[in-house]
């Protein structure tokens, strides 16, 4: 049973269980570990985080989409990214509100908004409530679980 509830200070709603999906990606832990790399599947699988100013897509420009590398559901474009100064890739607001779900953690005596993969329920980091207008929102991503897709260009 899901119980959500939303978060005042960010109005997310945060979930127990995740969103239902038609396009639900569901493999077995050893099906897992063949799609990913050792890095990947430490932070996807089990909520891991890479190292501050470590990860791949830190600095990565363009015009584009960053993809989970677990399903390839599009997550954020490029155009909401920001430098935080956190060491890890931020955005304002995710490509589709439809495409993220959110849980409440309470890991390490801190309460914080985990984000999830819509499509293939993988930890993807946290939001917090410290970014720039107009959201105010600030999208904390773990670089090496986002695949960067750039935007194709029209024929000529």
């Amino acid at each position: 049973m899901n119980t959500s509830q939303v978060d005042p200070a960010t109005g997310l709603t945060f979930r127990t269980t995740p969103p239902e999906r038609e396009d639900r990606l569901i493999l077995s832990d050893a099906e897992w570990k063949k799609k990913l790399t050792p890095e990947q599947y430490k932070i996807l699988r089990n909520h891991g985080t890479e190292p501050a100013f470590c990860g791949v897509n830190l600095e990565s420009k363009g015009e584009g989409a960053y993809h989970c590398v677990g399903c390839d559901l599009p997550l954020f474009n490029a155009t909401e990214k920001f430098d935080s100064g956190s060491g890890w890739p931020s955005y304002t607001s995710p490509y589709n509100k439809d495409n993220l779900w959110y849980r409440l953690d309470m890991s390490y005596g801190m309460r914080r908004i985990e984000v999830l993969c819509a499509r293939c329920d993988g930890h993807l980091g946290h939001v917090f409530e410290d970014g720039p207008p107009p959201t105010g929102l600030r999208y904390c991503i773990n670089g090496t679980i986002l695949k960067f897709k750039p935007k194709e260009k029209a024929a000529s």
